[in-house]
């Protein structure tokens, strides 16, 4: 279904200035604004298969994410920002180019499938010594943004954090604090800042148990 103009000229907004170049903010806009082809985008999902497996599921080890079930505004803008090297990673950053991703249309219908995939049934989690430490954690510093469930908001481009891999998860957050996570905001950086090893730890394992509900 194609989204009215004036949410996608609001994403266009929210993208543009010191953090992106105008032609990443237009080419996100016009991802997001697209009429997809999800039986094409199947076709184009086989390239992402190897590394983040054919029901999206990711790699156990915290090498992929799971991207099945992920709102489609979150997997466009990391696709964007990989294409203009906003965001580093030199797989992804391969995959996302002109060659194996020619036009914004390829990368809507490569986006509106993935978020169409139901959520995958295994992942990786902790040893669950820390749970209820990182539930507590999670409640007072992340759900605002992210959700009580850890289920992130498609209008505002917040990933949904529940059921993601767990150590993917916290190799994110450790990336993120060290600086090698580049599309991290100040504000969300300063926030992983303030938190503990125990408290990465816990949260990752929190939040790698949580989701199962919005299949």
């Amino acid at each position: 279904m194609k989204l009215a103009s004036g949410f996608a000229l609001a994403v266009l907004c929210a993208v543009t200035g010191a953090e992106a170049a105008p032609v990443a903010g237009q080419e996100l806009a016009q991802i997001l604004g697209a009429t997809a082809d999800s039986t094409h985008g199947e076709q184009l999902f086989q390239l992402c298969a190897p590394c983040h497996s054919v029901d999206g599921g990711g790699g156990l080890k915290g090498e992929a994410p799971v991207l099945a079930h992920q709102h489609r505004s979150v997997l466009a803008k990391q696709l964007v920002d990989f294409r203009h090297g906003e965001r580093l990673d030199p797989r992804m950053e391969g995959m996302a180019n002109k060659h194996h991703l020619a036009t914004t249309q390829d990368m809507a219908d490569v986006v509106s499938y993935i978020s169409r995939l139901p959520a995958p049934t295994a992942n990786a989690l902790g040893d669950g010594r820390l749970v209820a430490q990182g539930a507590q954690v999670y409640a007072a510093q992340c759900s605002a943004c992210h959700g009580r469930g850890g289920e992130g908001d498609d209008r505002s481009m917040t990933p949904r954090l529940a059921g993601q891999n767990y150590n993917y998860l916290l190799r994110e957050m450790y990336g993120a604090v060290d600086g090698r996570r580049s599309n991290f905001g100040a504000e969300h950086i300063a926030l992983l800042k303030r938190l503990d090893t125990a408290d990465f730890l816990g949260v990752s394992d929190y939040l790698s148990r949580l989701g199962r509900e919005f299949n």
